[in-house]
């Protein structure tokens, strides 16, 4: 696959492909999030999130973007959604309660949408071509 190839998916609006490109540069964060998969881990960054992020080769931006729990920018950081399930299971939050949060919908609307069959296929389709 090229890099053209992969920077095609850059083109789709409100989608952030899983790349190997973004697998790399998520690594540690998404061993972060594993490792909340451990009682003892999850108590240590309740108690204080700062201390215990700073025990892991994170960015500052991925750092800050755990702190503000803004999960489209984990994605984009190169977080796995399913590896940041396990910070918004921490939280004591739902996948939907979670996920809501990142469409900017509210919960009950998002699962309406989702009981619904999902976002139209109609709309929005290229983020260069604004279509």
């Amino acid at each position: 696959m090229s890099s053209t190839y992969t920077s095609d998916f850059d083109d789709i609006p409100g989608t952030r492909v899983f790349t190997a490109q973004r697998a790399k540069q998520g690594y540690h964060l998404n061993q972060f999030c594993m490792s909340l998969m451990k009682a003892e881990n999850r108590e240590r960054f309740k108690a204080d999130e700062r201390a215990y992020l700073a025990g892991w080769p994170l960015t500052e931006a991925q750092q800050q973007a755990v702190l503000d729990r803004d999960y489209n920018a984990m994605l984009d950081l190169g977080g796995n959604i399913y590896f940041l399930a396990k910070i918004f299971a921490t939280d004591g939050l739902s996948y939907l309660q979670a996920v809501s949060t990142m469409t900017g919908m509210p919960v009950d609307d998002y699962q309406q949408m989702m009981l619904s069959g999902g976002r139209s296929p109609e709309g929005w389709r290229s983020v260069k071509e604004g279509s």
